[in-house]
């Protein structure tokens, strides 16, 4: 069984420089039925406008992705690590101990977009790491692409979380299928376009979570990118 997050019901806030949509009770958002699901503390939805950003704050114990959608990303950190993300491009930072960083739009002219996700550790207190990878479309039209997993496994990014991360980018009418083995559950969030789950329409914002094993059955009914998460 299916269960539907639509994406207008998230939490919205407009800060000005700041529009940002959440997934899950996030800062000032707070619903108890909507605390997370499984290891998946976070999807936060952000368009950053230019010149503007996150200035520099602290996390721990947390594994946190950036999935851009649009425009760049510039990332700074207490690590020394100093990058630039753009569309197609997965960021993991591991806050482990404690790590300081900042996130920008790099452009003067144009948004960024992109996906903040927060995913709890398999334990606290490990080492602050970075790593970032790039992921073509072609590596993900017409089927599902691992880009975050445990193990680092099929070139994908080394989470420190018993949880694995797929993307798709669907045409009209393409399905793909991802197994959901006994004991394992699964999220699936619409990034762009519509799609079916299971049946269901869906569109860009929208997330759907099943607890269930089976075949999960993902198509699109116009181009759409999709990432499910596969946890424990």
């Amino acid at each position: 069984m299916l269960t539907i997050r639509r994406g207008e019901d998230r939490g919205h806030a407009d800060h000005g420089w700041l529009d940002t949509r959440h997934t899950f009770s996030f800062a000032d958002y707070y619903d108890p039925r909507h605390m997370g699901f499984r290891a998946l503390r976070v999807i936060n939805e952000d368009r950053v406008k230019p010149g503007h950003g996150f200035g520099t704050h602290g996390h721990r114990d947390m594994e946190i992705l950036s999935y851009v959608l649009e425009g760049a990303l510039e990332h700074k950190d207490s690590m020394g690590t100093g990058s630039i993300i753009r569309p197609g491009e997965l960021q993991r930072m591991s806050a482990g101990t404690g790590v300081r960083h900042s996130e920008q739009n790099a452009s003067r002219d144009d948004i960024v977009h992109f996906l903040q996700i927060w995913l709890l550790p398999q334990k606290n207190g490990i080492t602050p790491g970075y790593e970032q990878r790039a992921f073509p479309p072609i590596e993900k039209e017409g089927k599902l692409r691992l880009v975050a997993s445990p193990d680092g496994a099929d070139g994908s990014v080394t989470i420190h979380s018993e949880a694995k991360m797929l993307a798709s980018i669907l045409a009209a009418g393409q399905r793909v299928e991802h197994a959901v083995q006994p004991g394992r559950h699964a999220w699936v969030q619409i990034v762009r376009g519509k799609a079916k789950v299971g049946g269901i329409d869906l569109t860009a914002g929208d997330g759907a979570s099943t607890e269930d094993a089976g075949l999960l059955v993902l198509e699109g009914v116009d181009r759409a990118e999709v990432l499910v998460f596969d946890l424990a």
